[in-house]
């Protein structure tokens, strides 16, 4: 009977685009930010109103999905996909947020290399979620989810790279510390990236 006065369907394939473009908005700024001044006030700023606006996307998700009978997929993947996409915003702001905190100045080119491949990375993310609203595109979607998996495992090396450069060559330890937190956040936006194709990954085999 409850479900009588549900809303039958609702479109969550325009809140997922949007929320997919809000997390490529968020790894354009971050990239601009780290390849010119981490201190640039304007840029802060403006990382904070993508961080505001994909959690207020992700509300919506969720409150459609509560108030919505009928699905284009698992309700737990809905949750989940929208859970792992505000995720990603939520660490690049977590990373702009630490280099203020931290009054990192100058331009760190293992950073600005890190921030490249997010963008792509994200940016790899949003075509397999776009591709989602017409099952068809199944040879894009997955050519999408194989690019993240690979840029993830780029990330994985990279960290690696820069972590043993740090500690080799890292005479303050108070910056090393500093350093060593950015650089594993850094990476762990790739694996989040690596877990939205996941949920997608997943999607497309229960449509199968």
């Amino acid at each position: 009977m409850f479900a009588f006065f549900l809303p039958k369907e609702f479109n969550f394939f325009d809140l997922f685009e949007r929320q997919v473009g809000h997390a490529v908005d968020a790894a354009q700024c971050f990239k601009a930010l780290v390849s010119k001044d981490p201190t640039d006030e304007a840029m802060l700023q403006r990382m904070r109103e993508i961080e505001h606006q994909g959690d207020e996307v992700t509300h919506q998700i969720l409150y459609h999905l509560n108030k919505t009978f009928i699905t284009p997929f698992d309700r737990e993947d809905i949750h989940a996909l929208a859970k792992e996409l505000d995720d990603i915003i939520d660490m690049l702001y977590t990373i702009t947020n630490r280099l203020r905190v931290y009054k990192v100045s100058g331009v760190d080119k293992n950073l600005v290399e890190f921030a490249s491949v997010i963008e792509d990375s994200v940016r790899s993310v949003a075509s397999a979620v776009k591709g989602m609203r017409h099952m068809k595109n199944l040879a894009s979607i997955s050519e999408a989810c194989v690019e993240v998996n690979r840029l993830e495992n780029v990330g994985d090396s990279m960290r690696d790279a820069v972590l043993a450069e740090l500690f080799e060559n890292g005479k303050d330890p108070i910056h090393v510390i500093k350093w060593k937190e950015i650089y594993q956040d850094a990476e762990t936006v790739l694996d989040i990236c690596e877990d939205v194709v996941h949920v997608v990954q997943s999607i497309l085999v229960k449509q199968a």
